[in-house]
């Protein structure tokens, strides 16, 4: 089953330049195949992004610009994370509820994800959630 204890904060490799840093997510960088990748921006204050959990997917997501929180729950514990620097990524397994909240002006989200989008994949009720985590379906 997964946990919290299953999230990593992962360094991205970074090159110092006097002309601007380069950093590069790309083979064993990340953990899985990258499928799919977008990113959130303009996010109003005060809204919410996220709000659901994967029974599959794996993302890994970067503030690539200012920064929001990332609250995560397993079930039983939650943490949060805030991404502020453009060179570490979040690793979100499958099975974690995710919730993005207090976007600084702005900041810009980067996802990498491991599969194509699919609907069937979300569970976007709390509830459901937390029954899929006890075996309850």
């Amino acid at each position: 089953m997964t946990t919290i204890d299953n999230i990593q904060l992962i360094e991205v490799p970074k090159l110092d330049d006097i002309r601007g840093n380069l950093s590069v997510i790309e083979g064993s960088t990340i953990p899985f195949e990258m499928k799919r990748v977008y990113y959130l921006y303009d996010v109003p204050s005060g809204a919410e992004r996220g709000g659901h959990a994967h029974n599959k997917l794996l993302q890994f997501m970067v503030a690539l610009s200012g920064s929001f929180d990332v609250i995560l729950k397993d079930g039983d514990k939650q943490r949060t994370v805030t991404l502020n620097k453009p060179n570490f990524g979040l690793l979100i397994p499958n099975g974690i509820w995710r919730e993005l909240q207090n976007f600084s002006s702005g900041s810009v989200c980067l996802v990498v994800a491991s599969e194509v989008y699919e609907e069937e994949d979300y569970i976007r009720d709390y509830n459901d959630f937390l029954l899929s985590k006890n075996g309850i379906s």
